[in-house]
């Protein structure tokens, strides 16, 4: 990835980045340089937005079509009481820029589906997904194999959520590995419930893998996914293998017999 220079005045805004030698200054001119798309701005994308706003990820792309409701104020810190009944995007454009004046952010007011998900998509360095349907997931996730972009990908319920980064490189598994294409939908925040602070626990870490694999600090949770308990206060992290049956990624598998 390309670097572009910092100002004096970045420099002092993200000095706290630039002591850690995992990132410096030149991971930060990446992240200055770095494209990244969200899928939806509500529980998970809220947080995972304003993180990566501060961390002065260049550019923004926001991909999300629904209004503030008063329900999402228990999780969606991005929005305020006042805020109810306006569009999302005019709101998050407006805080996200209020944050950090030195970022861009593009809007998308659409709902992401199989057939906009690779224009959508498309000039981005890195996508992150935290939507709640199984086939705007799949979307997302075939639209990113086929451009060979890294996929950070978010989900909660009740008291449990989970992390994991796919498509992040040569045999890295896909989301489709992980949960092949057909499963049926898992059940919805809005009839199970989730504790508000899950998502942002969750967001925060979706955003800490977007800044490990644009800076190349770490091991980003490629073939691995992370899982927080927050009723019992402990978390696992399983292995997920490539599978070189994917219908989605597998031919691209050493080994597939491609």
């Amino acid at each position: 990835m390309r670097r572009m220079a910092l100002s004096k005045t970045e420099i002092a805004r993200y000095q706290r980045h630039i002591l850690l030698k995992e990132i410096g200054g030149p991971g930060q001119q990446k992240l200055k340089a770095a494209h990244v798309a969200l899928v939806g701005v509500g529980g998970l994308g809220a947080p995972a937005a304003l993180y990566l706003a501060a961390a002065g990820v260049g550019h923004l792309t926001l991909i999300d079509d629904d209004v503030v409701s008063l329900s999402n104020l228990q999780r969606q810190i991005l929005y305020r009481t006042e805020d109810v009944g306006r569009a999302k995007l005019d709101v998050a454009g407006t805080v996200l820029t209020a944050l950090n004046p030195n970022i861009e952010i593009t809007p998308r007011a659409v709902r992401l589906d199989g057939f906009n998900a690779a224009g959508l998509l498309g000039g981005a360095d890195l996508v992150l997904d935290g939507s709640d349907l199984f086939a705007t997931r799949h979307a997302v996730n075939s639209a990113c194999v086929a451009a060979g972009v890294a996929l950070v990908s978010g989900a909660v319920g009740r008291w449990e959520g989970q992390v994991g980064v796919f498509n992040a490189g040569p045999n890295a598994p896909c989301y489709a590995c992980f949960a092949p294409p057909g499963l049926a939908e898992a059940e919805a925040c809005d009839a199970v419930g989730v504790i508000g602070a899950l998502t942002g626990v969750v967001g925060a870490m979706m955003a800490v893998e977007a800044v490990k694999q644009i800076t190349g600090a770490g091991e980003v949770l490629s073939g691995r996914l992370l899982i927080y308990d927050a009723l019992a206060g402990e978390s696992r992290v399983l292995s997920l293998p490539a599978d070189a049956e994917c219908p989605v990624c597998g031919q691209n598998i050493k080994g597939s017999g491609w």
